[in-house]
């Protein structure tokens, strides 16, 4: 396999470093915008030196975000070269646009590393369809939310607080916004679903609240009542409805999502013959996640394309009642079950409900509690 990569940042230098050792793949071109010298690849500014190379057969997208990803990869897949990418918000975004072209094309396509990092979660997701229907999906995503969220509970500390100290230990961007706000983990959810589910959700129904508004006296309150707060995403496959959100959600101490520490992910799925299956692991780092990289790279090498066929477009059904803990904003008397000092607790509501009240109370704070409350 020779292999052009695109980026030579965190994720893109460990995969050259895990390939060069390798007799069956070789990075030979390199996309970057730095001036680099490497031992045995090229290393250009143009992508046209690597799109216009018959000899490269494979382009690993390691730039991130999506323009000029997309451009890229869709040029690369229209020249027939297989794509390995750990751009999760480029797969969720543009999924309708480079599954069916990279099936036309008949060129391989995979992200492995787009979710779970190092955890190998979309792979699992792979082997679990062969002889199961997968009926749900989700958990903690985004090890930044968790470390923030972690580091309220057992250390005291305040939002910002939590929040400076992820970024000093390189845990947090500069702006975590993509982060705190759950658009990661909701680019996240959208691969997980589609590849889950065989399907593409319309991921213009797929609300995502955040922890931004997080206070000290959310966290304090949750412990008064025995629970932590994680942000976790959450798709369900259920008698031909699709269902599928990201929210902040509360867990009692006989849940494992309880005991998940600092930047860790816990990332679940449920199969109608295995039942509960949990994959626990960093979510993110330069070995963890050119590993799956590599891995991806290797399963190409074997023939091992998409993780499963595109599917039909479907919509987005966000009906089911959940009760919230509400602070914040006004929330209607008439859905008010219980007052926990100065947040309620909501009687149940549709998810759906829920989220188009947060978007008009932007300054509120919302958690899901456990179903049978």
């Amino acid at each position: 396999m020779r292999i052009g990569l695109l980026g030579f940042g965190t994720v893109g230098k460990g995969v050259y470093e895990l390939t060069s050792a390798r007799k069956d793949m070789q990075v030979v071109t390199v996309l970057c915008r730095r001036d680099l010298t490497l031992p045995d690849a090229t290393v250009t500014h143009s992508f046209d030196d690597i799109l216009n190379d018959d000899t490269i057969d494979t382009v690993v997208e390691a730039i991130g975000g999506l323009h000029p990803a997309f451009e890229y990869v869709h040029a690369a897949i229209l020249a027939g070269k297989n794509i390995v990418t750990a751009n999760k918000a480029l797969v969720a975004t543009y999924y309708d646009d480079l599954l069916p072209l990279a099936e036309k094309m008949g060129v391989m396509f995979r992200c492995t590393a787009s979710v779970g990092g190092g955890i190998g979660w979309l792979s699992e997701l792979e082997r679990v369809r062969r002889i199961e229907t997968v009926t749900r999906v989700g958990g903690i995503m985004n090890g930044t939310c968790n470390y923030i969220l972690d580091s309220m509970t057992r250390l005291g500390l305040t939002y910002q607080e939590a929040l400076t100290q992820a970024q000093e230990l390189g845990y947090a961007e500069a702006d975590p916004t993509t982060d705190v706000d759950g658009i990661d983990t909701w680019h996240k959810l959208i691969v997980s679903a589609n590849i889950a589910f065989g399907v593409s959700l319309d991921i213009s129904r797929i609300p995502a609240a955040g922890i931004r508004n997080i206070k000290a006296e959310d966290v304090e309150n949750f412990k008064d009542h025995g629970y932590v707060c994680k942000l976790v995403s959450t798709g369900i496959h259920q008698g031909g409805r699709f269902s599928a959100y990201v929210q902040p959600t509360l867990f009692g101490s006989s849940e494992p999502e309880y005991i998940v520490p600092t930047n860790y992910n816990l990332i679940t799925l449920v199969g109608n013959t295995s039942g509960r299956q949990s994959f626990f692991g960093q979510g993110a780092g330069r070995y963890p996640t050119a590993y799956n990289v590599v891995q991806d790279c290797a399963d190409l090498l074997r023939g091992q394309g998409f993780y499963c066929p595109y599917g039909a477009k479907v919509p987005v059904d966000n009906s089911s009642p959940l009760c919230y803990y509400v602070r914040g904003g006004s929330w209607p008397e008439d859905k008010i079950a219980d007052r926990w000092g100065n947040a309620i607790v909501s009687a149940p509501v549709s998810v759906e409900f829920a989220h188009h009240w947060l978007l008009e109370n932007p300054d509120a704070f919302i958690a899901a509690l456990p179903t049978g409350r």
